[in-house]
């Protein structure tokens, strides 16, 4: 009868059942013994077997952390670090409504991929509003808590966000050596369908910007930015004075202003292709001009509250803009003209659209809205000069103002 090696292990009889250990290599680099337990001796042979691979493969963690514990790590010394405030709250927010309720007890080395999947399953049928007791938190109980289930389930959206979330703690977990394989990853999960979403002609932008011109709406200037520039509403939000040359008929685009945990930052754009020098239509420098000289009347007449944060588009007292609030504005302003009530994300579509009508080069879409790709624009042609993209905006600036 053959002998074992040193440090293969062994297999032994163990209270009620059998235990079995082996030696391996924890993260850190210290060789110690693990041991796996069982009611009978083959079903510890095959965890033996299977510690046995897993040692081969590399360092293992000695004692495997819960899922809620790593994921609190995870988002404390990963992704708070690296990501934007706004990504991060929602990372939170997936992990704390979505994962731990189901997976967070789980061990990390004893996720399986049925666990994933069934989870998955469950969050597309199940009742949010009873799961996470939203109608009982209300002062007078509405649906769910009153026994009228209101069967909000989660959108294919929310599921699929919240699978990528957990699918990138445990590529992390992965690249920390304490698991040898990421289960989320094994699960698929369908890329949900961008919903269509409605935008203006060029009729019903011209309409939008009279109106708001014949009212002397303050946010004038914001709403041509957008139509003709496809800003983004934290973009133009963030839009600062010492970042506007209305001489050179050109502004920076490259801050935002975001409202993330009940507060509002000013922070730098999404990505680096983001952060661009636009040439100014005339219709802009115009709208500019003229909001300027408004801003001038209210600093006087506020005097010293007075909030002077340097922003081109802010308060009646000079402070931020808080981007939902404009978005109240932007629905109620559109209802005024006349026109559909779009969220204002359409705005950047709608001047995708007019640019596209007015047969501008896809390259110069691109630069337009500053896509990181241009599968987000068009198909790739070719390279296009800033004079290009000053020509297309001043057509693009004509047909809105009419002229």
């Amino acid at each position: 009868m053959s002998r074992r090696a040193n440090g293969e292990g062994s297999i032994y009889p163990y209270r009620n059942g059998f235990a079995a250990h082996v030696w391996i290599v924890t993260p850190k680099g210290r060789r110690q013994r693990k041991t796996v337990y069982g009611k009978t001796r083959p079903e510890v042979h095959d965890k033996w077997l299977r510690l046995h691979e897993q040692a081969r493969r590399g360092p293992i963690v000695p004692v495997s952390p819960r899922l809620r514990d790593f994921l609190e790590r995870w988002l404390e010394e990963t992704v708070r670090p690296t990501l934007s405030p706004a990504t991060t709250s929602n990372y939170e927010m997936f992990t704390r409504l979505y994962i731990i309720p189901d997976l967070g007890d789980r061990k990390l080395d004893k996720l399986m991929v049925r666990d994933v999947q069934v989870w998955v399953n469950t969050l597309r049928v199940r009742c949010q509003c009873c799961f996470q007791g939203k109608d009982a938190a209300r002062p007078e109980p509405q649906c769910c808590a009153i026994g009228a289930c209101c069967h909000e389930v989660a959108s294919d959206w929310t599921v699929h966000q919240a699978w990528r979330v957990l699918r990138g703690a445990l590529t992390q977990a992965m690249r920390e050596e304490l698991i040898f394989r990421n289960v989320a990853a094994l699960v698929r999960v369908p890329m949900p369908r961008s919903k269509k979403m409605p935008v203006w002609t060029v009729d019903e932008a011209r309409r939008f910007l009279e109106s708001a011109r014949a009212d002397g709406d303050p946010m004038y200037a914001g709403y041509v930015l957008l139509l003709t520039l496809g800003l983004r509403r934290g973009e133009m939000l963030g839009l600062a004075w010492e970042d506007v040359d209305l001489e050179g008929g050109e502004a920076l685009i490259a801050w935002q202003v975001q409202r993330v945990d009940h507060q509002l930052l000013r922070r730098h754009t999404k990505t680096p292709s983001s952060d661009a020098p636009l040439p100014l239509p005339e219709i802009a420098v115009r709208a500019l001009e003229r909001h300027r000289v408004e801003e001038a009347r209210r600093r006087l007449a506020a005097g010293d509250m007075w909030g002077d944060c340097g922003l081109v588009f802010t308060t009646r007292l000079g402070d931020p803009v808080d981007p939902r609030n404009f978005h109240r504005d932007f629905k109620l302003r559109a209802a005024k003209a006349g026109v559909p009530v779009v969220p204002i994300h359409s705005t950047r579509r709608t001047c995708a659209s007019l640019l596209v009508a007015l047969d501008v080069h896809p390259r110069v879409a691109m630069a337009v809205l500053r896509h990181s790709r241009i599968s987000l624009t068009m198909e790739v042609y070719s390279q296009v000069s800033s004079t290009s993209t000053r020509d297309a905006l001043k057509r693009l600036g004509g047909e809105l103002s009419g002229s």
